[in-house]
């Protein structure tokens, strides 16, 4: 009978978006270090899919457009019955299914069933009877209380899998780019006269869902107000040069990059500026998986999904109808962010750029546990003499798997 100690390949179902694939990934790497040998495949949406690369704890991806996600897609229902065939044929040991508080996870958990896995993990609010092996109760929210206790998404699928032995101490989430794309990413900014050594401000201005966009007009107040030293990058698709060109006009720092960066392009540019400004989006989670401090103009639709452990500010204003979990703002006014003034956008960004230039100036901290060893093992020094370092102290480096 098949186990969780013996399961040595894991589908992982999340079909959302890339942001949501990017918040998985600590419980995802947890879940494949909790067992050696195991491989992880990621059943995600086109835009989960396109992030799994940069991702060091996914083997195999998947695409696919669920039903019971938001998407666009036209597929008729026979592309559900061929997705079942597909899986039954690869013959996984386990499936964990990982959703947002506000979502079902019995549509996957069912396709599960059909496809024949014997272990499927989920959070579910609802009995699910026979269709989890392995139930995470959902608790129903408190009268007037934030929905999940206010948990943090990474947290909740953290908390998820160590129901099945998966731990990690390292909780951070993880992202890197290719070499190959940070060469292209530096043709591109050479086209655009950016040699910046100071490095420099990205500003994200668009976001899938309408309630969560701060409008461009207020960004480009906000860059004005900042009056940065170093140049502010603006990026999007193809379909957002128009917004990013809203925040540039007016501003001489400016530099127009919608369209033109791949996503490996954009993890690349978001890791090695100095500050992100953005609405609650994909780039606030990349910044996340990179270490780059952000100010997150940030739509009160959801508690759960703000920058997870990194430096940033939080910018919103309070409403009654706060936690309201939509994509179209129910009444009409956008308060929760028409209530940022760009002043404060412009005072949190100087802010984390000022910290941001301390924490550069300060000297580095003193190797651990210093002492003679060989060469091999070591720094050389000016006098000669070598020092150890224990690399087992250092942070692990995550390096993505081509596909």
């Amino acid at each position: 009978m098949t186990s969780w100690q013996n399961a040595r390949r894991i589908l992982c179902i999340r079909p959302d978006n890339m942001g949501d694939v990017l918040m998985t990934e600590p419980a995802m790497r947890a879940l494949r270090d909790a067992v050696p040998g195991r491989r992880i495949t990621l059943l995600a949406s086109p835009s989960g899919a396109a992030v799994a690369p940069y991702l060091g704890c996914v083997d195999e991806v998947i695409t696919y457009e669920a039903p019971w996600v938001k998407n666009d897609s036209q597929a008729p229902p026979e592309a559900d019955l061929q997705m079942i065939e597909r899986l039954r044929a690869a013959s996984f040991d386990a499936a964990v299914i990982f959703t947002v508080y506000s979502q079902s996870a019995l549509p996957a958990a069912l396709m599960c069933r059909l496809s024949g896995l014997p272990l499927v993990l989920a959070h579910s609010r609802e009995n699910p009877y026979r269709l989890l092996s392995d139930w995470v109760r959902e608790a129903a929210p408190r009268e007037g209380g934030v929905p999940d206790d206010g948990r943090h998404e990474v947290q909740r699928q953290l908390d998820l899998v160590q129901a099945v032995g998966a731990h990690t101490r390292d909780i951070r989430m993880r992202a890197t780019a290719f070499a190959q794309d940070h060469e292209d990413l530096d043709r591109t900014l050479d086209r655009h006269g950016v040699r910046d050594k100071q490095g420099w401000i990205v500003l994200h201005p668009g976001a899938t869902a309408e309630s969560r966009r701060y409008p461009a007009a207020r960004f480009a107040q906000a860059v004005s107000r900042l009056h940065a030293e170093t140049p502010v990058l603006v990026t999007g698709g193809k379909s957002e040069h128009g917004l990013a060109s809203m925040v540039c006009q007016g501003n001489a720092r400016t530099v127009n990059l919608a369209g033109q960066l791949s996503l490996g392009q954009l993890i690349a540019l978001i890791g090695r500026a100095r500050l992100l400004i953005s609405n609650n989006s994909g780039p606030v989670h990349i910044a996340a998986a990179t270490g780059t401090p952000v100010v997150d103009l940030y739509a009160l639709t959801n508690p759960q999904h703000t920058p997870w452990q990194v430096a940033n500010r939080v910018l919103n204003h309070d409403v009654p109808c706060r936690n309201c979990y939509r994509s179209v703002c129910p009444q009409g006014h956008h308060a929760c962010l028409l209530g940022v003034e760009p002043q404060q956008v412009a005072d949190a960004a100087r802010d984390l750029l000022a910290a941001e230039s301390r924490q550069r100036a300060a000297p580095p901290p003193a190797m651990p546990d210093s002492k003679p060893c060989a060469p091999k093992g070591g720094v050389q020094n000016n006098n000669g003499s070598t020092t150890c370092i224990r690399w087992e102290s250092m942070p692990p480096i995550t390096t993505a798997l081509p596909r």
